[in-house]
């Protein structure tokens, strides 16, 4: 495995890509972005939003977001099975992450040390910017690199917009067949 090289998949689960806030742009990248992770080379980190039923809508999210989803132990919650197929073999572990971004990226070691960070996942207005945002503040010298057409937002604007913002940040746009 090469440890210069580090893939973090964004939150692809079934509530953000069929379920409750799916969209069919994140249907789409699915197949390709599960054939990208079997042909990575390099380590592998998935995130997970994680939310709890008891609690969701009394949070800051579940009030400006009243639609409950990725509630731990449902059907949504889980990463999609494409996704996780390819994931199999490929894979350091899964981060549970109640907001959009997670600070769990500070205590890895991997993270801190990797020459190449690539990111994709949904939703790119959201998560894959926040985290992003995050990774760059983790390891500053490491170039990121957020794969655009393997990254669905909440619409086709929001995802263009998103992108700009990162570019704008120093982190790298690209399509996963160019890097």
């Amino acid at each position: 495995m090469n440890k210069d090289n580090i893939l973090v998949v964004i939150d692809m689960q079934n509530d953000f890509i069929d379920g409750v806030l799916g969209t069919k742009e994140a249907q789409t990248i699915v197949p390709k972005m599960a054939e990208y992770i079997k042909n990575f080379d390099g380590y592998v980190l998935a995130t997970l939003d994680t939310h709890y039923d008891v609690n969701y809508l009394d949070t800051q999210e579940g009030k400006k977001l009243p639609i409950k989803h990725c509630i731990a132990g449902t059907l949504g919650h889980n990463i999609n099975k494409e996704i996780k197929d390819a994931l199999t073999d490929k894979y350091g572990y899964n981060i549970d992450k109640s907001t959009f971004g997670t600070l769990e990226f500070a205590n890895d070691p991997w993270v801190e040390e990797a020459k190449n960070i690539y990111i994709c996942g949904v939703c790119t207005d959201i998560c894959v910017i926040s985290n992003a945002m995050i990774l760059k503040a983790v390891n500053p010298e490491a170039k990121i690199v957020v794969l655009k057409d393997l990254c669905a937002g909440t619409t086709p604007g929001n995802h263009a917009m998103a992108l700009v913002a990162m570019e704008h940040c120093q982190i790298d746009i690209a399509r996963s067949d160019e890097v």
